[in-house]
């Protein structure tokens, strides 16, 4: 962020990193009950300010936020380097695709800057998960996470890019590929959820975007669920943005999310 820009706030609790069990959410410091464990914020704006705002807003509601390719692209690196100072856990949702060795080094540089998880597209294939795995090995904190289909897409945009296998069978496809050569979680619609876990164990993160409390708009999401629904079904994590992000009050909001999370696990 430029020099000028105000810093973002420090957070009230600090966080070294993941170690993803499903029954352990990383936040070494922070009560294994705690549902801010598994509440990922998503920072979708495109400027330095209004990211800081939203942290601000959402205060100690919310332990990990989501650095995505719109204010990637629009502020750069920077951005990242100022959550993690701050106390923030990141999470670089920037979707590696790419040659093996490219990735690899994308890997390298994303752990310089302190990331605590990042994603792959499962799709680029076996060589090049290994890479981004093998890549993250000197850095315990960085979790690898492999996106299997896009929460925007369904069966017809499946079918029109040449993939005539059911939604579920193509994602467990890609999580059993990413698994295999060393990605420690998946990021899909809560879905399949589920399935994955019954048919791949609980010993990965499901990281689960297309997150929507009842009552809200759909947006360009094709596979929704509420939170309590993600939860129940087995995911480790859910990324909420505009309900948190463009609510009048983001900390309450954030806060009504951790609520549905408690009530389901309880």
């Amino acid at each position: 962020m430029p020099a000028t820009s105000p810093s973002i706030p420090k957070g009230g609790v600090s966080h070294p990193g993941y170690n993803f069990r499903h029954d352990d959410f990383g936040h070494h410091d922070v009560g294994h009950d705690d549902p801010r464990r598994r509440l990922i914020v998503a920072l979708d704006v495109s400027t330095a300010t209004a990211a800081q705002k939203i942290v601000a807003a959402v205060g100690d509601s919310a332990l990990t936020f989501k650095v995505g390719m719109q204010l990637y692209t629009a502020v750069g690196p920077q951005v990242v380097r100022d959550l993690v100072e701050s106390g923030r856990c990141v999470f670089l949702d920037l979707k590696y695709h790419d040659i093996p060795n490219t990735v690899g080094a994308a890997v390298a540089e994303a752990a310089k800057l302190g990331v605590t998880m990042l994603t792959v597209h499962a799709s680029g294939g076996a060589k090049m998960l290994r890479s981004a795995a093998e890549a993250a090995k000197p850095y315990p904190a960085l979790t690898v996470l492999a996106v299997t289909v896009l929460t925007s897409m369904d069966a017809a945009d499946l079918d029109q890019i040449g993939v005539h296998n059911s939604m579920p069978e193509s994602v467990l496809l890609l999580a059993k590929l990413a698994l295999s050569n060393g990605c420690q979680g998946i990021v899909t619609s809560a879905h399949e959820a589920s399935s994955l876990r019954t048919q791949l164990g609980k010993e990965f993160a499901i990281v689960t975007p297309g997150i929507r409390p009842a009552g809200s708009s759909k947006g360009d999401q094709a596979r929704i669920v509420t939170p309590a629904q993600a939860i129940a079904a087995g995911a480790t994590h859910i990324v909420v943005g505009r309900p948190i992000t463009e609510a009048a009050d983001p900390a309450a909001e954030a806060r009504a999310i951790l609520q549905q999370i408690t009530d389901r696990v309880s």
